[in-house]
C-alpha cells in the first residue's frame, strides 16, 4: 500500500460530492481513511471541513481531526462545531490528542469544551494541560492498564479486560502497589502463560525504564529509541505511575525536532509554519536577514582594507568569492553532522575532541584537493605559478578553519547553554566569508605584490 498524496481527483472528487446531499457526500468518503481525509482538509476551505465532520461518525471524526497537522489547525475545526457533535468528539478522542488540540485554545474556549464534556475526561485533560507541551508530561497519555502487585492471575486477568473496554490498544501492563506506586511491568503474554495459582508479583519485571513527567520530550525519544521500546511509563518524584508514552507519540516528536532543526540551521524561527503565509514568512525570516546582513558588512570591511591589492591584482576579486563559497559550504558539511550528532547523544569532552580532529583532517585533505585544482587553473588558464601558489594556500588554509569552525562552534555553544542549530550557521558563514577573503587577499599582498 502507497502513502496518500493529495491528487486533483482526489480534491474534484469532494468538492463535487460537496455539492450534493449528506448521502452522496457520506459514500464518497468511505473510500478514504481518516487520516487521507486529514490530508485533504490541508486543500479545503473551513466550511468544506464543517461539513465533512458532520457527515462523518464521531468515532471516524474524531480519528480525522486527530490526524490533522498543527498547520492544519484542528483547535479551530473543534471549536466552530456544534457544542454536542463537539462534546462526542473530544470523549471519542485519547486524552493527550485532545489535550494536545485544546490547549491550542484560549482559555475561554478551553473551558467551554471541557464544562460540556464527562467530568471524568475533563479532570484528565485539565491534569495534562498543566504539562509543558514539550515534556514526558506532556506527551503522555493518562489512559493506562495497571494492576495491584497482590493479584493472582485470574483476577489480574478481570482487571486488565475491564481496563482495556476504554482503550484501543495497549502494550504493556503497569504493576502497582496499593499506594499506586509503579513495582514494574508485566507483559499479557506472561500472564496468559502462567500457572492458575500465579501472583502478579511472581511475574512482574521490576527493572524497567521510565521517565519523569519534566523530562523534555527529545530525552525520552531518545530512550525509546535506545531500549527498542513500544512504550514508556511516566511517574512523578514518588514513582507514583502518572501515564504511557507510546512509539506513535515518539514518531511525531522526532518529526519535528528534525523539522525545529532543519529549520534553525537555515536561519528560520521554529515559530514559522510550514504552510504559513508569506507575512509570517517575512516576519519570521527579517530578523535574520538583517543579523546577516550585518555580518556581510564585516566581510566587506575586509576588502575595503586590502583596496590596493584589488586595484593592483584584479583576477584576485575572482578567486577570492570562490575560496570563500567552498569554505561555507565545508563548514555547513561539518556543522550538519555535529548537530545531528548532538541531538542523537551528548558528546563526552573526548568524543567532542575527536569530532573537531576529523573535521580538521576532513579540512585538510579537501582543502589540499580543490587547492590543486585552483592552483592548476591559474597555471594554466593565467599563467601565472605564483597565483596558483596564493590560492592554494587559501583554498587550503579556507577549507581547514571552515571544518574546525563548523565543528566547534555548535559544541562550544552547546557547552555553554546555546542551541548550536540557533547561532552556529550566523557565526560560521561569518568566519568563512571573512577567513575567504582575507587569506587570499593577504597571501597576494604579501607574494605577488
Amino acid at each position: 500500500m502507497q502513502s496518500f498524496e493529495i491528487d486533483k481527483t482526489d480534491l474534484l472528487r469532494i468538492k463535487t460530492a460537496l455539492e450534493g446531499d449528506d448521502a452522496e457526500l457520506q459514500d464518497v468518503l468511505k473510500d478514504y481513511h481518516a487520516s487521507e481525509i486529514a490530508i485533504l482538509f490541508e486543500k479545503l476551505p473551513q466550511e468544506a471541513k464543517e461539513r465533512i465532520i458532520n457527515t462523518l461518525s464521531t468515532e471516524i471524526a474524531s480519528e480525522v481531526i486527530s490526524e490533522m497537522t498543527e498547520e492544519s489547525h484542528p483547535e479551530d475545526l473543534l471549536i466552530s462545531l456544534h457544542p454536542e457533535k463537539r462534546s462526542d468528539i473530544v470523549e471519542e478522542m485519547d486524552y493527550d490528542v485532545a489535550t494536545d488540540i485544546i490547549s491550542q485554545l484560549d482559555e475561554q474556549d478551553q473551558h467551554e469544551i471541557l464544562q460540556d464534556i464527562d467530568q471524568e475526561d475533563a479532570t484528565s485533560i485539565r491534569a495534562l494541560l498543566n504539562y509543558d507541551e514539550d515534556t514526558a508530561g506532556g506527551l503522555m497519555n493518562s489512559q493506562v492498564i495497571c494492576v495491584n502487585i497482590n493479584l493472582d492471575k485470574k483476577a489480574a486477568l478481570d482487571e486488565i479486560i475491564r481496563q482495556s473496554e476504554e482503550m484501543e490498544e495497549f502494550y504493556t501492563i503497569y504493576v502497582v502497589d496499593d499506594h499506586k506506586t509503579l513495582q514494574g511491568i508485566v507483559s499479557i503474554k506472561d500472564i496468559i502463560k502462567a500457572r492458575g495459582e500465579a501472583k502478579v508479583r511472581d511475574l512482574v519485571q521490576p527493572d524497567f525504564v521510565y521517565v519523569k513527567a519534566e523530562l523534555d520530550q527529545e530525552e525520552v525519544a531518545k530512550l525509546i529509541s535506545q531500549y527498542n521500546l513500544t512504550t514508556i511509563p511516566v511517574v512523578d518524584d514518588h514513582m507514583k505511575l502518572l501515564g504511557r508514552i507510546t512509539v506513535d507519540d515518539i514518531i511525531d516528536v522526532m518529526e519535528a525536532e528534525n523539522t525545529e532543526d532543519i529549520l534553525k540551521i537555515s536561519g528560520v524561527s521554529e515559530d514559522e509554519e510550514l504552510s504559513g503565509n508569506w507575512q509570517d514568512a517575512v516576519k519570521s525570516r527579517l530578523p535574520w536577514l538583517v543579523i546577516n546582513l550585518g555580518t556581510a558588512f564585516l566581510a566587506a570591511s575586509i576588502i575595503r582594507n586590502f583596496d590596493s591589492t584589488v586595484k593592483n591584482l584584479a583576477i584576485i576579486s575572482a578567486y577570492m568569492t570562490i575560496i570563500a563559497g567552498m569554505g561555507g559550504n565545508t563548514a555547513t558539511q561539518a556543522l550538519a553532522v555535529t548537530v545531528r550528532r548532538i541531538s542523537l547523544s551528548d558528546l563526552s569532552d573526548r568524543q567532542a575532541y575527536n569530532t573537531v580532529i576529523k573535521e580538521f583532517l576532513v579540512g585538510l585533505i579537501n582543502g589540499a584537493a580543490n587547492g590543486v585544482i585552483v592552483f592548476a587553473v591559474a597555471y594554466f588558464y593565467d599563467a601565472n605559478p605564483m597565483l596558483g601558489l596564493v590560492l592554494f594556500l587559501a583554498m587550503t588554509g579556507n577549507l581547514v578553519i571552515a571544518g574546525i569552525t563548523g565543528a566547534s562552534i555548535p559544541l562550544i555553544l552547546k557547552r555553554v547553554g546555546i542551541d548550536p542549530a540557533v547561532a552556529s550557521s550566523i557565526i560560521i558563514t561569518t568566519f568563512t566569508d571573512c577567513i575567504g577573503f582575507f587569506l587570499p587577499l593577504w597571501l597576494a599582498s604579501k607574494l605577488l605584490l
